[in-house]
């Protein structure tokens, strides 16, 4: 625990430096337990912080001093100061934490057990108390849970199933299954539109995102796909209220789509197995890791091109910062 700590005070050193230009951003290393912590200034690796084991995904908490990173196969959630990039704290005993996401009104912390076939609600409690979460139920699924959102109003936490080809929704007010309705083929991320009325599903084992038209308790209808790139995985909004981006991991590239116009708009180049992605605060500069290639590549929207790749750990999945432009 003594070297931890020391490793977070010498991360502070450096980002008292880098404060102005940029927040530091954080990679996760999936198969090497680790962050990688990045400078924006110089698009170098300044640290690499210690978390247990397969850390996939990660999500502030509502303070917005708590960033934090699940750990999947340690059962395990490690808490990051997301502005100095200080390992403040870990928290045991959270069952398979593979994605994680709060509910808007922050009443339920929300967890995919991926490899163990549940869905865990929490409440939360905060970051600082002795016991941060409290779990009220676990909910069966379907085979490998994968990807959470959660609705405007805190109704509904839906969840893709990439291993039995499923979609579900669950009521939070019942803590209940609503409905559950087979989809395409291993559906990785989903993205619920601004107005509430579209989920959109990422196909990774086509290459299309399909378009399910919500109806509250009752299933959704299938309203449409988008035909992007093989491998359709993970969503990122641009922040101006009408694209959002998606990965398509097998394909190597990213797709911009319209979900006004309902179209595919753009495509960039993105080498390596793109994942997860960031958008900085100037709108412009698009982070992607990329998943096989061991790096973090940094795309320029504007020109359509790769500005450089910043090599981070094995298998680099969840990419986030502070610095980053509206989830909508």
């Amino acid at each position: 625990m003594r070297w931890m700590t020391g490793l977070a005070a010498g991360v502070i050193a450096v980002f008292q430096a880098v404060a102005a230009p940029g927040s530091p951003v954080f990679v996760l290393n999936s198969l090497e337990a680790s962050v990688s912590v990045i400078d924006p200034g110089s698009w170098t690796e300044r640290a690499r912080l210690p978390t247990g084991k397969e850390p996939h995904h990660l999500y502030l908490a509502p303070d917005d001093k708590h960033l934090i990173v699940a750990n999947a196969r340690s059962d395990s959630l490690t808490f990051i100061d997301p502005r100095t990039a200080q390992v403040l704290r870990t928290v045991g005993g959270i069952v398979d934490p593979y994605h994680l996401r709060f509910s808007p009104d922050m009443k339920w912390f929300i967890t995919a057990a991926n490899r163990l076939d549940h869905v865990d609600l929490y409440r939360w409690h905060g970051a600082e108390a002795p016991q941060p979460l409290e779990l009220v139920k676990r909910i069966p699924s379907g085979k490998t849970p994968s990807h959470l959102w959660v609705d405007d109003q805190s109704r509904y936490a839906y969840v893709s199933m990439q291993d039995s080809d499923e979609l579900m929704a669950i009521d939070l007010a019942t803590q209940a299954v609503a409905w559950k309705v087979a989809i395409g083929k291993t559906p990785a991320d989903v993205y619920l539109t601004p107005d509430q009325r579209h989920l959109m599903v990422g196909l990774t084992g086509d290459r299309m995102v399909q378009v399910w038209a919500l109806n509250g308790a009752q299933p959704p209808k299938f309203a449409g796909r988008f035909f992007t790139g093989n491998g359709a995985h993970s969503f990122r909004a641009v922040g101006d209220g009408r694209h959002v981006l998606v990965s398509n991991r097998a394909g190597n590239t990213i797709s911009r789509l319209d979900f006004i116009a309902w179209k595919v708009v753009a495509e960039y180049p993105a080498p390596g197995g793109p994942d997860d992605m960031e958008i900085l605060g100037d709108g412009n500069t698009l982070l992607v890791t990329s998943r096989w290639a061991r790096k973090l590549t940094v795309i320029d929207m504007a020109q359509r091109k790769v500005l450089r790749q910043v090599r981070v750990g094995r298998s680099p999945h969840g990419v986030w910062t502070l610095d980053h432009v509206s989830r909508r």
